[in-house]
């Protein structure tokens, strides 16, 4: 099939997109039939192939969204979303499974655009608020990508392969990827990636319900880590997360989830004519209490103090009864349940509803909520999802996103946790041989050979506080990542491991910034010390740059998630050859 294309440039996020008068249609292609979804899917499924072809490096999601583009504007401009949303899901799920039993050989991380990664990060941020839906979402991903599930109830002895790919999860908020080289022998490395994917949130109380003000309907909230500060106050807020469930008629329990499409809830500043500045220090408990609807029935003259109580839903004392009944009915008709006693429990929080967008000028930058710490693990799964694959690949290859960083990791989805350890000890033990059978000896050569990227988003070079950053040590946004170094131990950087990521950054033409705070300022922390110490594996912290940490919505660069994936996939791909160039092996 021959065609004339040029490449245009959408100008919201940087990404080729192909108009009619770029391209002369030659054949069927661009002349679709205009009947009947299965042609629709045999147009893309052709159109997809072509694209490709012109751009090898783009990512799949922009490749399908291009060729539906073409379908619904150039053939059929009626055709409903959905049925465009489906056919795209089918040759989605069908392209990323090509590529990935060919581990898209040729792609090399130096061959990477980062400008093809800014649209799909934005839509990934905006579709996924909560920490379950991003699980959620990374798993139909590597479902696609043909990476099999290992439940972590079952035994895995038997079910995994050398040459195959993996995941399993935990609570619903945390997950491991992994593949495992086709050359891997037991006791061989893994070249590991870790971060977080929990944000600052506020989530509802056990008893959200809370009693009328003033005509006010108020929802009970809890502070997950320093969330409701200040940049949360005159925010459009909704409301999303996991509902557990209990079938009735088959007796089953198992966790739905749900978001809110709109804004419901808003903390309202004071104005400033009652004399009370709202950027200082506000009490959480009292003064940050979301509104979420009005009620006057008490100034109805049919009010009076002998009417009937309404019947709580679900039944007295059920967990429906002492939440916010609308809140209630909404959550239950966006899941079809009919009988709010069947609604067990909920985890749900509240979350920034504005999307994802681009900025600046040159629209060179992303603001967006839950950038920290969304960016680096959304950044690290596309990375270990484009990781080649040869014959000679003897290491495994493993992403682990964790929930609960922002509050010490402590739980058991947490990186201090043995979600880590024990999948890799799971996994080794799996893939042991007569000839080497599985004991502290070949896990001991396994964490000896391994190194761990710690990928947690760092603070940018601020512009306004210049007093803040240390010279020579402020990272810039759309660089590169930056290797974050602290005396104090609080991050794992020292110079073995930089001279390792240094030299992978060479390889995948890529580049590496320092970041390093001033010895008057406090540093963070991240999953890096803990995993490191708990495994005695090499490590660097590795982070994609950020302004407005911890802030609602945050900034950073429009190239930084692709920059990130380059770095982290040349990571992947190159860490075997790189350990394998050190003379004393430490």
């Amino acid at each position: 099939m021959t065609r004339r294309t040029v490449r245009a440039v959408n100008q919201s996020y940087h990404v080729p997109v192909q108009t009619a008068a770029s391209s002369t249609a030659s054949t069927s292609a661009m002349n679709p039939p205009t009947t009947g979804r299965s042609a629709f899917q045999l147009f893309l499924t052709e159109r997809y192939s072509d694209l490709r072809q012109q751009y090898p490096l783009m990512n799949v999601n922009a490749l399908v969204s291009l060729a539906a583009k073409e379908w619904s504007e150039l053939a059929e401009p009626w055709r409903l979303p959905y049925e465009i949303r489906a056919a795209e899901d089918s040759i989605q799920g069908l392209a990323i499974g090509r590529e990935a039993q060919t581990g898209n050989p040729s792609t090399s991380a130096a061959d990477i655009k980062p400008e093809d990664f800014t649209k799909p990060f934005c839509d990934f941020l905006t579709a996924n608020p909560t920490i379950f839906h991003t699980v959620d979402h990374f798993k139909s991903k590597l479902n696609k990508a043909g990476y099999k599930e290992l439940p972590s109830r079952d035994n895995w002895t038997g079910k995994i392969e050398a040459g195959g790919k993996y995941y399993t999860t935990r609570n619903g908020s945390a997950i491991i990827a992994f593949q495992v080289g086709k050359a891997y022998k037991p006791g061989n490395g893994v070249a590991m990636i870790a971060g977080h994917i929990d944000a600052l949130t506020a989530r509802l109380k056990p008893v959200s319900q809370k009693p009328n003000t003033h005509g006010y309907l108020q929802l009970g909230v809890a502070q997950y880590a320093g969330a409701l500060n200040e940049t949360w106050w005159d925010r459009d807020l909704s409301v999303g997360g996991k509902v557990i469930v209990r079938d009735e008629e088959t007796g089953k329990t198992t966790a739905k989830l749900v978001k809110l499409d709109w804004p419901i809830a808003r903390i309202p500043t004071l104005a400033p004519h009652f004399g009370v500045g709202m950027m200082g220090k506000n009490n959480a408990e009292t003064e940050a209490v979301p509104i979420i609807g009005l009620d006057n029935s008490d100034l109805e003259s049919t009010a009076t103090e002998n009417a009937s109580p309404v019947a709580p839903l679900g039944g007295a004392g059920s967990f429906a009864s002492k939440q916010p009944p609308k809140l209630v009915k909404l959550i239950a008709g966006e899941l079809g349940i009919k009988n709010y006693s069947s609604i067990l429990s909920w985890e749900l929080e509240l979350f920034d509803h504005a999307p994802a967008t681009v900025g600046g000028m040159d629209k060179e930058f992303i603001f967006a909520g839950r950038i920290d710490d969304k960016l680096c693990s959304w950044a690290a799964l596309e990375a270990l999802l484009l990781a080649n694959s040869s014959d000679d690949d003897g290491i495994i290859k493993l992403v682990a996103l964790f929930d609960d960083e922002e509050i010490g990791s402590l739980l058991r989805q947490g990186a201090r946790g043995n979600f880590l350890p024990g999948t890799i000890e799971r996994t080794v033990e799996a893939l042991a041989t007569e000839k080497t059978p599985y004991g502290p000896g070949v896990l001991g050569q396994t964490y000896a050979k391994s190194f761990l990227v710690s990928s947690d988003v760092t603070h940018a070079a601020h512009p306004n506080f210049p007093a803040t950053n240390l010279a020579g040590h402020s990272p810039r946004l759309n660089v590169g990542v930056a290797l974050c170094v602290d005396g104090s131990g609080h991050m794992t950087t020292d110079s073995v491991s930089t001279s390792i990521l240094n030299r992978v950054a060479e390889l995948g033409g890529a580049v590496n910034q320092t970041h390093m705070i001033r010895n008057d300022s406090r540093s963070g922390g991240t999953v890096g010390p803990m995993l490191s110490s708990a495994m005695g594996v090499r490590a660097s912290d590795a982070g994609i740059p950020q302004l407005s940490m911890h802030s609602i919505r945050a900034t950073t660069g429009a190239l930084d998630p692709g920059l990130g994936v380059k770095f982290y996939k040349s990571f992947l791909d190159n860490f075997e050859k790189v350990d394998a160039e050190w003379e004393t092996q430490e």
